[in-house]
């Protein structure tokens, strides 16, 4: 008897057999979830660094050949502890690439004491005391989906796997179980749920840890994902399969209708499920074999380093530096501390001694060397050199004796050096760089982190670009890039920071923000006047608003004693082009050579600016006449014809943070809340 092969049964299989794709090989899981710094600082900050990488060597090597790794170097009070654990269905292979990007997250913690990262596949941790044996702490928290609930099925199933989960995780020699009831319903009801302790635990500080767990994570019922973080145990669930491929219960009861529905239409489709399988294989393949090359590759690429005109040798920086002398400590940010040095032959120069380790960084490090070499402007700073091959990884540059613009305009005695002539210098100057950066022939490059303390100043107070560390190229033939967030809260275009697709407009962005702290002396999301609790950005769109833009603007810039100098106009000007680049709309926002043709040219269209970030979507009534206001012994400017409406600046939500000096790196995908949890702070970059 023979059964007809109906066209939902088709799609039903090939949908299955696509899932199964997934399961051929794993992937790393490298998206970062949380990672938290200490508050506490450590004293030695040389001798702690050295023992970090010393820790994370050894857990590396441990790393490959097994899930986990632990170590410690040093003695009291510079002694640092380890630990590194991927969860137990990541490969080898999959696990390294999941370190990789742990170790390279976690050292922006430096110089604290301590860090706990969380990423879907391992778990990440260094302390300046023994934490082997905790299991709970007051930073255990549970991170709920916001975006799909689920019914009274899913709850039902997710209870099941969850209790499943604890129980055979506990049996198990690695404290790792991962349960799946599949649902054959028309809707997605199956659940999927991950659960593993440390190794370091003993049996009942897991079950503690688990039973904990799985407490908290069914409060995140009814929603489709959920995940709890503890100091000693992770656990996931969720409505998609993200599990990688090793053998799995199922706790389902249909799985023999599902295997004869299957079995029944197998034989009219197996030519087309094999082409798709094969494709899919195979580009998956190719995609895991490039991002492996990046790990496996490191010895390959430090030698291209080493061999390169670019390289100097570790001890000759070590000499120019006094053996990294404190007295000689210029600052320090995210991802390393600044020093000032002396070549033998007397040049003075700036080195970024970087906390990461070169054997697991070095595909990135080459990179961004090989980008920074290659472009050269009057406004960038410009890159002597650099070193992988040593203990440690260092960048070589100029040494730029005014250090970085925020030292200055941020600072009430120091920002009297800078007149408004100093500081519209300094404004053509980045832009100019920016122009370059974006436009060059040889190879656009988006900043991603322009703000103040990444404009240094040389001795003549002239601006130059800094800190490429986050920088990407972006070719002629792009729309965007699609990239992990990275860059610093306050400065980063909304569009980037919910998408991840990263374009020009972004740079664009941070670079209007700067704009209005050069004019207004304040800093975004930290204005000088109590009274205000919004953002910079919202302040000054406010004012423009209303046509008392004059009243941000610095008190040191003193333009009453310029009374034959219309300097107070070009500020306001200033100010519009810095409100039209933080429009929330990236399509309105001018490319960098239109704002600065906006700067120096005193006939081009100033076009009136929409609302920024934040701001509820505002009809602007009477916005034409007060540009005209701005204008008005100008003739030559032309103004847009606008619409008729009115203002009100948007009220921020419960919970909404206005830190602007945090640097994250967020998982593109979703955006978790919780309201026990914040990412810590890490402290503001400077070269």
């Amino acid at each position: 008897m023979t059964r007809s092969v109906t066209m939902p049964s088709v799609l039903m299989l090939v949908v299955l057999l696509l899932l199964m794709v997934d399961r051929l090989e794993g992937v790393p899981r490298d998206q970062l979830i949380q990672l938290s710094c200490n508050n506490q600082t450590i004293g030695n900050q040389t001798v702690f660094s050295q023992n970090f990488i010393q820790t994370t060597e050894k857990i590396g090597a441990q790393v490959q050949s097994s899930l986990f790794g632990s170590g410690s170097t040093g003695i009291p009070p510079d002694k640092i502890f380890g630990l590194l654990q991927c969860f137990g269905d990541l490969s080898t292979s999959d696990c390294i690439i999941c370190y990789d990007a742990a170790h390279f997250a976690i050292s922006r913690c430096f110089p604290h004491t301590g860090a706990i990262l969380y990423q879907d596949g391992c778990f990440m941790r260094f302390q300046n005391y023994s934490f082997y044996d905790e299991y709970s702490g007051p930073s255990d928290t549970r991170i709920c989906g916001n975006t799909t609930t689920k019914g009274s099925v899913f709850e039902s199933s997710a209870r099941q796997a969850v209790s499943n989960a604890v129980r055979d995780a506990l049996v198990n020699v690695d404290y790792f179980a991962r349960e799946e009831v599949l649902s054959t319903r028309g809707v997605n009801e199956s659940v999927y749920v991950l659960a593993n302790c440390w190794k370091t635990l003993n049996v009942s500080s897991c079950r503690s840890c688990l039973e904990d767990a799985s407490a908290s994570i069914l409060q995140c019922l009814p929603w489709s994902e959920g995940r709890v973080l503890n100091t000693g145990c992770f656990m996931r669930y969720s409505d998609t399969n993200f599990f990688n491929a090793v053998p799995v219960r199922s706790t389902s009861s249909n799985q023999g209708r599902m295997i004869a529905v299957i079995a029944a239409v197998v034989s009219a489709t197996v030519i087309l499920i094999v082409a798709v399988l094969v494709l899919l294989y195979i580009r998956r393949r190719r995609w895991l074999q490039k991002k492996r090359a990046g790990s496996n590759d490191a010895k390959k690429m430090a030698k291209i380093l080493t061999d390169s005109s670019l390289n100097f040798k570790y001890s000759t920086i070590e000499k120019a530096t006094g053996s990294w002398d404190e007295t000689n400590k210029l600052g320090e940010g995210g991802f390393g501390t600044v020093y000032k040095g002396v070549l033998p032959d007397g040049r003075e120069i700036a080195v970024k001694r970087l906390f990461i380790n070169n054997k697991f960084r070095a595909a990135d490090f080459y990179n961004e060397v090989n980008m920074i070499s290659s472009v050269e402007h009057k406004n960038l700073v410009r890159l002597l050199g650099c070193n992988c091959s040593g203990p440690e990884s260092f960048l070589v540059y100029e040494f730029l004796p005014n250090m970085s613009l925020d030292r200055f305009i941020f600072d009430a005695m120091k920002g009297k050096e800078l007149n408004w002539e100093k500081r519209f210098e300094i404004i053509i100057g980045t832009t100019e760089g920016l122009v370059y950066l974006h436009e060059n022939t040889k190879n656009r490059i988006i900043h991603r982190d322009i703000k103040a303390p990444n404009i240094l100043l040389d001795s003549r107070l002239r601006a130059k670009i800094a800190d490429f560390g986050l920088a990407r190229s972006f070719q002629e033939d792009m729309t965007h890039i699609s990239t992990a967030i990275a860059g610093t809260l306050g400065y980063m275009a909304p569009e980037y920071l919910a998408l991840g697709q990263l374009t020009e407009k972004a740079d664009v962005y941070s670079y209007g923000v700067l704009l209005l702290e050069v004019v207004s002396g304040a800093q975004n999301n930290k204005s000088k006047n109590s009274e205000y609790s919004d953002s910079l950005v919202a302040i000054a769109w406010k004012h423009f608003q209303l046509g008392t833009v004059e009243e941000i603007l610095d008190p040191n810039l003193m333009f009453h004693t310029y009374p034959k100098r219309n300097f107070k106009k070009e500020a306001i000007k200033v100010v519009h082009v810095g409100l039209l680049c933080t429009q929330e709309d990236p399509s309105l926002r001018p490319s960098i050579s239109t704002a600065l043709r906006m700067l120096v040219k005193d006939d081009e269209p100033l076009p009136p600016p929409s609302n920024p970030p934040f701001v509820d979507d505002i009809e602007i009534s009477e916005l034409e006449a007060k540009i005209q206001r701005y204008h008005d012994d100008d003739d030559t400017h032309s103004v847009a014809t606008v619409s008729h409406s009115q203002f009100s600046p948007r009220k921020r939500e419960e919970g909404e943070s206005s830190e602007s000096k945090v640097n994250i790196v967020w998982e593109k995908e979703h955006v978790y809340k919780d309201d026990k949890n914040e990412i810590q702070e890490m402290g503001s970059e400077s070269e």
